[in-house]
């Protein structure tokens, strides 16, 4: 079921004036960002008479243009400045507000990620991008439209204690995926039974960077980087009875890791965690090449 976006024309006032941000002024028109020509040759001129260098006025242009669709402002520079666009985080938002701001963001970018998302949501994100994908466990919405996938060096590891882990686990594994990593899912492989770590220790040593996630006592990422020479983004989860309080109880066992080379990241979230080692594996493994 494709939901109506057109609703959400009105009430946000689509083709008014857009804000005006730092020396360029950027305006809406006809529901595109156009850049006001009278700020920009300012900055250009400037730029001419060296008030400014190259990289001043890349760092100026790069922070400028969002779109205000009244709910929310999207950044369509974020893709420029940090080499993928805006990610839509999903609980607490309509559909409609999702699907519309799916569509916004496919209108500057190739690339689509969505996290905590629900059917609904896709249902809207579909209306405007039928070749979305939606993947229940991990609760995304992905789709990546370019002709040629540039696939990153470095390889991911996720690695979780359980089963009931796996929507985490796996939240990270399509977050690394999203960002052209190579990614292996090391599943159900908690200290409760060392041995099944044991037996995946020569892939989890392949890795650039490893996501450990765990609920429970949250012990994972220290065993995990007592065996490894590469960083380990812990992730407690909510997994658990009474006295773990909703992830708080791995939490503190993470921080208090025993084993150096362990970051942590906020409970069940399994996409930063996914997002920073994606980008630690492609440093490193470039680092490595050159």
């Amino acid at each position: 079921m494709a939901i109506d976006l057109s609703i959400m024309a009105a009430p946000f006032g689509w083709g008014s004036p857009g804000p005006s941000l730092g020396v360029v002024a950027y305006t809406s028109l006809k529901g595109r960002l156009e850049i006001d020509e009278t700020g920009l040759r300012a900055l250009l001129k400037r730029y001419s008479a060296g008030e400014i260098n190259t990289e001043d006025l890349v760092e100026e242009l790069a922070h400028m243009p969002y779109r205000d669709l009244g709910f929310a402002r999207v950044d369509h520079h974020r893709e420029l400045r940090t080499g993928f666009p805006e990610v839509i985080f999903g609980r607490g938002k309509t559909p409609v507000q999702v699907g519309r701001l799916a569509q916004e963001i496919l209108s500057h970018s190739d690339r689509l990620l969505v996290t905590r998302a629900t059917p609904e949501m896709h249902d809207a994100v579909a209306g405007v991008a039928p070749e979305s994908l939606y993947e229940p466990t991990a609760k995304t919405i992905t789709l990546d439209r370019r002709p040629v996938r540039k696939r990153r060096a470095g390889l991911v590891a996720v690695i979780s204690g359980g089963t009931a882990d796996l929507p985490v686990a796996t939240e990270a594994a399509k977050t690394a995926e999203w960002m052209d990593s190579e990614v292996d899912c090391i599943l159900d492989a908690g200290v409760a039974g060392l041995h099944r770590l044991l037996d995946r220790l020569g892939d989890l040593r392949r890795a650039d960077a490893i996501v450990a996630v765990a609920g429970m006592d949250g012990a994972l990422p220290s065993v995990v980087s007592g065996l490894v020479s590469v960083p380990v983004i812990a992730v407690p989860t909510s997994v658990g009875y009474g006295a773990s309080f909703e992830g708080v109880g791995p939490l503190l066992t993470m921080l208090n890791a025993c084993s150096p080379g362990v970051a942590v990241v906020n409970i069940d979230n399994g996409f930063g965690a996914g997002y920073m080692a994606s980008i630690i594996a492609g440093k490193g493994a470039s680092s490595v090449h050159q």
